[in-house]
């Protein structure tokens, strides 16, 4: 599942088209749409790390920063071997979008580094993390940006990062990072948040439909942290069955389901869910055009095209991933009645309960994990019902309803703001 370089450049034409069919239809003034096709500004740095074995290896990083008309800019870290440029400009405009779809005051920016993680020591990744933000400490601050994990990175890489700021800044200033572990000001609740937010959508779309959940079977392509939850918590909160999984590795099928504490115990062990007893291997392309109530796309982007969208079965996906459909795929599934739940909607759980975090680090009192799940749950059913208004309003599907609402309220803050 890495990214190519040419999937990396679909990703940010997507991100354009996306924003260029919302402002056609709004009628957006021509220089708000001007303003929001580019970032306001990005940072290209080359990182200097020493390597266990003694040599000094060079790596090239990433800050973009597309708009904080809504306030500071809020978006993930991702340390990839594919990552490009591209990609970390689609993902901070789309967490621009993400952001105010939520209605949270904050605006979209996005990170990265080309390394693979796999092959670095703990040593070195934190070698790494910590040199990374030394070159960015001037562009981040709980006022300006305040980055978070995403793929790749983790509590322990956040903890390192808001480390070296502080010592920077001389003062502790946990609040310009979130996804930190509890004993530095981490969220409760955050772990799964992703996840967990794109089942209260699911939950609601389902309503919507007038399809039960109980006993329906899902599919899920992709099984990091976004999508382990999301088999955990299909189970538990919706009594859904996962019948299909995959990682990097490859994908497995069970038509019986897979229990998650005995699927999560496998990964730990081998480091992939292959293998696992009593499971078919599948392609990929398999999985996805399984006959399914609910397809979790947790992986990448552009993973269902206008090649394949027309094999696909299911009847909700729900965009756990990051841009996994395309604008061509997206009109087709539309046209075949399949119900999307789009990634500015679904997956915003993380950057809600990031958003929790900012306001816990700035009064300084941390709330019990049952309150960020309860806000989490209003937050992600009032945003659902704004897309599904938009939808109905101008009859399209919710994907650009999404962007209609996001785009709606990121040009009236910059119009206030006198930005045009």
């Amino acid at each position: 599942m890495n990214r190519s370089p040419q999937s990396a450049q679909i990703s940010y034409n997507t991100a354009q088209k996306q924003l260029q069919e919302a402002a056609a239809i709004i009628k957006l003034d021509s220089a708000a749409y001007e303003l929001l096709r580019c970032p306001l500004r990005e940072l290209h740095v080359t990182i200097p790390v020493k390597m266990d074995n003694g040599s000094i290896k060079i790596f090239q990083g990433f800050r973009v920063q597309h708009n904080d008309a809504r306030g500071p800019n809020k978006g993930g870290i991702r340390f990839h071997p594919d990552e490009t440029i591209d990609t970390v400009r689609a993902l901070a405009s789309w967490m621009t979008w993400k952001t105010s779809v939520m209605d949270l005051p904050l605006g979209g920016g996005k990170g990265g580094v080309i390394c693979n993680p796999k092959t670095m020591s703990t040593g070195e990744l934190e070698r790494l993390s910590r040199a990374y933000i030394r070159q960015l400490g001037s562009f981040l601050g709980p006022q300006k940006d305040i980055p978070a994990p995403d793929v790749y990175t983790t509590p322990q890489i956040m903890a390192w990062i808001a480390d070296e700021y502080s010592i920077m800044q001389g003062k502790n200033l946990f609040g310009v990072i979130t996804g930190k572990p509890l004993a530095l000001g981490g969220s409760a609740g955050r772990g799964d948040a992703t996840a967990r937010g794109g089942m209260y959508c699911v939950r609601e779309a389902a309503e919507a439909l007038g399809l039960s959940l109980a006993g329906a079977r899902a599919a899920i392509q992709g099984y990091g942290n976004a999508g382990s939850n999301a088999h955990k918590l299909a189970i538990e909160l919706l009594g859904m069955k996962v019948i299909a999984v995959s990682d990097s590795s490859g994908s497995i099928y069970n038509p019986d389901g897979f229990r998650y504490e005995a699927l999560m115990m496998h990964k730990k062990k081998s480091g992939s869910v292959s293998g696992f007893p009593g499971a078919a291997a599948i392609s990929d392309k398999e999985l996805l055009e399984l006959d399914v109530s609910v397809l979790f796309p947790a992986a990448l982007d552009s993973v269902i095209t206008k090649t394949n969208a027309p094999d696909i079965r299911a009847k909700i996906i729900a965009e756990l991933a990051n841009g996994p459909i395309t604008p061509e795929a997206d009109a087709i599934l539309y046209n075949k009645g399949v119900y999307i739940i789009p990634d500015l909607l679904c997956n915003a759980g993380g950057v809600t309960v990031s958003y929790f975090e900012m306001v816990q680090n700035a009064y300084g009192y941390y709330w019990e994990e049952e309150q960020v799940q309860q806000r989490l749950e209003h937050k992600m059913k009032t945003a659902f019902l704004a897309v599904q208004q938009k939808s109905q309003t101008y009859k399209v599907h919710n994907r650009l309803a999404a962007y209609i609402v996001a785009v709606e309220r990121v040009a009236e803050a910059m119009k206030l703001r006198g930005w045009y």
